[in-house]
């Protein structure tokens, strides 16, 4: 059996950056850019208005001064001539300022009379006038590896950038194992549960970048396994769970090893999880999980979102850990390394009396993991303890 840190180490060592491809800014979101967007064009490409009013060639206004009004400027219909002194153009939002002009003097602070303005009592002192290259100028950069955020791309449109190189998102080919399960909606018979484990798995990895192809329930048998196995072609991690342990007939590993698995390692001294499988097989990184819906979950987000992190090419390491006090009195951890649902409230942290590992409701009403040492002694509310957060992704 070995420590979390080390499987970490494994499983990372198993996947490598993978390839980027041309993207259409269309299909951007949630992407990873593998390479700096530069900008094609100034932002604003020309001096624009701030704010309704009337452009003028005078740096400054006082009470009473008077403009003859020759034109309009709207956005995308800038006005052609060039400004003098005496003279005011109309001019809205966003629209190009006319040669010449100084200063908006905003609509608020000026009374019209046919083609001739005058200034009020309390004009406004600034200048209202957005600079060409203001917010960003030909050449700047959107530097990567970053995650596409519907903001990026607003930015990556307005530099006239259609199309960016992203990361290709891994190919994770899932696979349930096991006589007992059925799908939902199906007809259990009374020694059946429904297979929940596939569909949280797929929404994690969905969540954290990757394309995830559900394959068949794979059934107890060497033949079964070996058909959904060759049902993984092209995938760039297989993730199985179930049928990873010991038992007479969890015979994943052997089923694995017998079409060219390499295995890396097959217990870890955590809670829930210990068993838990990883290797290569073919071209393709495999990860065996605990069947125990919590275990399944847990472990996949201790250790398969960082290989999909690694794969994708943004940074990756061990899941970020927080600090939080502990609300009540907990006793003596056991010999593992265990993962506890918990939930944060105010900075203070209290774990779930019951920790089974086949509870999703417990996990469900989880908003953390509230991470204990081996061998860790009891503690006492008020301990600092660290924990592990659940996101929007999770």
């Amino acid at each position: 059996m070995i420590t979390v840190e080390e499987a970490l180490a494994h499983v990372l060592s198993l996947v490598a950056p993978l390839e980027a491809e041309p993207t259409p800014l269309i299909e951007a979101a949630g992407r990873v850019l593998a390479a700096p967007v530069v900008a094609q064009r100034n932002q604003p490409p020309f001096p624009s208005s701030a704010m309704d009013g009337y452009a003028v060639a005078a740096a400054e206004v006082a009470p009473g001064d008077r403009f003859t009004v020759i034109g309009e400027s709207a956005a995308g219909h800038g006005f052609a001539g060039q400004l003098a002194e005496g003279q005011a153009v109309r001019i809205f939002t966003g629209a190009p300022v006319p040669e010449g002009g100084q200063r908006i003097v905003i609509q608020e602070d000026v009374r019209r009379e046919g083609d001739q303005i005058t200034v009020g009592e309390t004009p406004d002192t600034a200048a209202y006038i957005r600079p060409a290259g203001g917010d960003f100028a030909v050449g700047h950069a959107l530097p990567a590896p970053r995650v596409l955020s519907p903001t990026d791309l607003s930015l990556i449109a307005a530099m006239n950038c259609p199309v960016v190189q992203a990361t290709r998102r891994p190919v994770v080919a899932l696979i349930a194992t096991g006589d007992e399960l059925v799908m939902p909606g199906e007809a259990p018979l009374p020694d059946q549960i429904i297979a929940s484990n596939s569909f949280a798995l797929k929404a994690l990895f969905e969540a954290h970048g990757a394309e995830v192809r559900l394959l068949p329930i794979a059934r107890d048998t060497r033949e079964s396994l070996t058909t959904v196995f060759g049902l993984t072609e092209g995938a760039d991690l297989i993730v199985t769970t179930g049928g990873a342990s010991v038992g007479d007939h969890d015979l994943v590993g052997d089923v694995a090893q017998s079409l060219g698995m390499e295995r890396a390692f097959y217990k870890v001294a955590m809670r829930p999880g210990k068993p838990l499988m990883a290797g290569r097989m073919g071209a393709a990184a495999m990860v065996g999980l605990p069947g125990n819906p919590v275990s399944s979950i847990v472990c996949a987000r201790i250790f398969v979102v960082p290989m999909l992190r690694k794969m994708l090419g943004l940074p990756f390491g061990p899941v970020p850990r927080r600090t939080a006090t502990l609300a009540v009195d907990i006793g003596t951890n056991g010999p593992r390394e265990h993962y506890m649902r918990a939930r944060i409230e105010d900075g203070r942290i209290t774990p779930f009396d019951r920790q089974d590992s086949s509870l999703l409701t417990i996990l469900s009403s989880a908003n953390c993991l509230m991470v204990r040492a081996p061998g860790e002694g009891p503690l006492k509310a008020g301990s600092p303890v660290d924990y592990i957060a659940f996101g929007a992704s999770d």
